[in-house]
């Protein structure tokens, strides 16, 4: 990034190659359109080469892209102003293991994902998908370590409970699985 920032944008690529594909998973689980998901990546790298004079050696970059990911997201919805659905037809973004029980339950997570609050579905995918440490988020979004622990552990159980409803109202083949594993030693 330090490249970046001093002018030498053709470094921007590797930057592309390593963040484009987590950015896209924390876009399309945020926002559950595909299309969408590949308009803000784009936005954001459009913004790192925009704002890169604001990049401070020494911090994260890590905490420094989500943060403009996060302000693109904000910016388009306030633009645009409309809800999106679950694109059914966007692929799971991990190998499958069990391919059938699997992509049920990834359908149904999915859906619980969109459920949620935006700010907890938002500090859920930070934690659980894209792998932030507490200390980025916190950071991210301004508060202390200890309340993003706290609202990481509420969410789970809202997403939990948002599961169990729409497991139960599943057709039988659903009927006692749990939320996957990846989401968390919470669960």
């Amino acid at each position: 990034m330090l490249q970046v920032r001093d002018g030498a944008g053709e470094t921007l690529g590797v930057l592309f190659d390593r963040y484009q594909a987590p950015l896209f998973n924390f876009y399309a689980k945020l926002t559950g359109d595909r299309g969408l998901s590949e308009d803000l990546v784009q936005e954001v790298f459009l913004r790192i080469l925009r704002y890169r004079q604001s990049y401070r050696p020494g911090t994260p970059f890590r905490a420094w892209i989500y943060q403009i990911a996060r302000n693109a997201r904000v910016d388009h919805y306030r633009k645009t102003r409309k809800e999106t659905e679950l694109d059914p037809d966007m692929p799971a973004p991990k190998p499958l293991i069990d391919p059938a029980q699997q992509e049920q339950e990834t359908a149904l997570l999915h859906r619980a994902l969109q459920q949620m609050p935006e700010e907890k579905k938002e500090i859920l995918i930070l934690a659980r998908f894209q792998e932030l440490k507490y200390d980025e988020i916190a950071r991210l979004i301004g508060c202390e370590v200890a309340t993003v622990r706290v609202r990481v552990h509420r969410a789970l159980q809202e997403l939990r409970q948002v599961f169990r409803q729409l497991e139960s109202g599943a057709a039988g083949s659903t009927a006692g699985k749990q939320i996957p594993r990846r989401l968390g030693h919470e669960m």
